[in-house]
């Protein structure tokens, strides 16, 4: 039952609209995903609403149209402060780092880890409120944002290699490549854990997504030197014809990679789920059987949302071809 329910989601999803982080695609396979990682106890009441879990994982990127301040939650650029990891001499506390950078400079440059324990506080509260829907909506949210922090391109200036003459690497990365590949990833990531230490869980996340920006970006270079005539083909979708990264260079890139973007998808599973459960462990493992009613598309929510369709992202655009 499971297996066909999946197949129906991955089918939704690749038609879906992929010009945001992770893909669309990404976003709520991650989050649909980290449902299945949670102990028994949250397991019923979070698949009881997975479809809400999963359709809202990409309302972080809908509010990035409505909101200026919305863009600075889904990166940061740790060589704005650091030349490698690990990240050791960023203020983790944000207090701290306001009084060592300013606020100005750390919006400037990004705030997503730092955002991560904020919203961690907030689902921890609304756990505590038994507020369903502020747990359902915290929680696709949260997902969205640590999934991004898994991104090696997040964690750059040179997010969408436009630095160094590779435009549009980041749709590659986290759109195109998901979009052809997903069907043959191995997604299974165990069970979820309590973060003792979320702060240092999400720092090092960040750290170990900085680590490999090199690498995405040499490698890239490396596959394009061995598609000089083929590195782009057509596609076809609905009436526009778009110029995308080709299937033999995706794989070429996918391979020389060693299957990067199924590891760092495999591993914001497992962060999503671990940071629900510790949330809910911290708010003293409220009974979710008892909570009742069903969450429902809220104003802001529904705002984002004809923004995306009408209106230009506010904020950096980290986009190319995808």
């Amino acid at each position: 039952m499971y297996f066909l329910r999946f197949l129906l989601l991955m089918a939704t999803l690749v038609a879906a609209n992929r010009a945001s982080a992770w893909g669309f695609l990404g976003h709520r396979l991650i989050n649909n995903r980290a449902v299945f990682a949670l102990p028994p106890e949250m397991f019923g009441f979070y698949k009881k609403h997975i479809d809400y879990i999963t359709q809202h994982s990409v309302d972080p990127d809908s509010r990035r149209y409505l909101m200026a301040d919305e863009a600075c939650r889904h990166y940061l650029d740790c060589d704005r402060y650091e030349k490698s990891a690990p990240l050791d001499t960023i203020p983790h506390r944000w207090h701290e780092a306001v009084e060592k950078y300013s606020e100005d400079t750390l919006l400037s440059h990004g705030i997503v880890p730092w955002h991560c324990l904020s919203m961690l506080s907030r689902l921890t509260k609304a756990f505590e409120e038994r507020n369903l829907q502020k747990i359902l909506k915290i929680s696709a949210d949260i997902g969205h944002y640590i999934a991004d922090a898994h991104v090696p391109l997040h964690s750059s200036r040179n997010y969408n290699g436009q630095l160094t003459g590779q435009e549009g690497i980041h749709a590659l990365w986290e759109s195109r490549i998901p979009q052809l590949l997903s069907d043959s990833f191995d997604l299974y990531t165990g069970s979820a854990v309590y973060l003792f230490k979320p702060s240092d869980y999400i720092w090092g996340t960040m750290g170990r997504s900085y680590m490999l920006v090199d690498s995405v970006l040499k490698l890239e270079r490396n596959a394009s030197a061995m598609h000089p005539e083929n590195k782009y083909s057509f596609e076809t979708r609905g009436a526009q014809t778009l110029e995308v990264y080709s299937l033999p260079f995706c794989l070429d890139y996918n391979q020389m990679m060693e299957n990067m973007a199924e590891r760092r998808m495999r591993q914001a599973i497992f962060s999503v789920a671990s940071f629900w459960y510790t949330a809910w462990v911290n708010a003293g493992q409220p009974d979710l059987d008892k909570l009742m009613g069903t969450a429902v598309q809220d104003e802001e929510e529904l705002e984002a949302e004809k923004a995306r369709q009408s209106g230009k992202m506010k904020g950096r655009e980290e986009h190319g071809k995808d």
